[in-house]
Order: C-alpha cells, then sequence, then structure tokens
C-alpha cells in the first residue's frame, strides 16, 4: 500500500526534517515521490503550528511552573538569525538546525504573518526537500 508509505515519510518528516528522506530511502520510494512527501509532512507542521499557535501558548502557559529563561544560548542565537535576515534566515535554517515544528514556532513568535510564514518555509522545504533527498539517495553509490 503505497498511501502508507506517503503517510510514514510525512510524518517522519514532520519531526525532523532528514527523517523524511531516510524513510523514502528505506521504504524504497522514488527520489521524487520522497521529496514530495518531505516536502509535505514540513508543510503540515508548518501549517498546525501556524493556525494552532495561540491555543497551543495558551496550554502552554498555563502548565508552566517556572518562568522563561529570557537570555539562553538558543533565544541569543534566534534574535541574531532574525536581526541578520528575518524570516528568510529562520526558514532557510528550519530544515539544517531546527525541526519544522520549532523553526515554525520561532516564526510565530517574532510575530511574522502567516503567509510570509508559510511562502518562506514552502520554498525553504523544496529546495532543502530535494537537496537533502538527492544527498540520501546518492551518497550510497558514492561510498
Amino acid at each position: 500500500m503505497e498511501y502508507a508509505k506517503y503517510i510514514s515519510v510525512m510524518l517522519a518528516s514532520m519531526l525532523k526534517f532528514i527523517g523524511g528522506p531516510l524513510a523514502g530511502l528505506a521504504l524504497q520510494l522514488t527520489w521524487i515521490e520522497t521529496a514530495i512527501c518531505t516536502l509535505g509532512g514540513m508543510m503540515v507542521s508548518v501549517l498546525l503550528v501556524v493556525f494552532a499557535h495561540s491555543a497551543l501558548d495558551r496550554l502552554r502557559q498555563r502548565y508552566r511552573k517556572t518562568p522563561p529563561k529570557l537570555f539562553s544560548k538558543r533565544t541569543r542565537f534566534a534574535v541574531k538569525v532574525w536581526r541578520r535576515s528575518g524570516i528568510t534566515g529562520i526558514a532557510l535554517l528550519t530544515p539544517l538546525l531546527l525541526t519544522p515544528l520549532g523553526g515554525t514556532a520561532l516564526a510565530v513568535s517574532f510575530r511574522v504573518s502567516p503567509i510570509r510564514i508559510i511562502l518562506a518555509m514552502l520554498i525553504s522545504g523544496a529546495f532543502w526537500g530535494l537537496v537533502f533527498t538527492v544527498l540520501v539517495y546518492q551518497l550510497p553509490a558514492l561510498l
């Protein structure tokens, strides 16, 4: 059943972007199917975070026991990326360093409009999806 394979790749890339190409290779999908499903998984998680952010934020604040740290290595890095390149930098780093959920939550926390977040993540996900998929599929041939 091909749909189960597609959903598996999408679920893997929703949690960690590189998981999509690895799952596609393991499930013996073609590289183009894997790239499309990887992008689809990332975009599902982006849409979930963008449209459910306010509810998730209220839930998180309700159960938070200690106030959040204002200055940590992670927040300093996020502000540095934001000041240098805005939503473009966050979107480009999301598949590399952040998860699709984390990168989108970061963009939402900087109060970027949902349309700009979705468009930037779509372009970044398409680019990195192709790059990661081709690398994962070609790496065994190079070794």
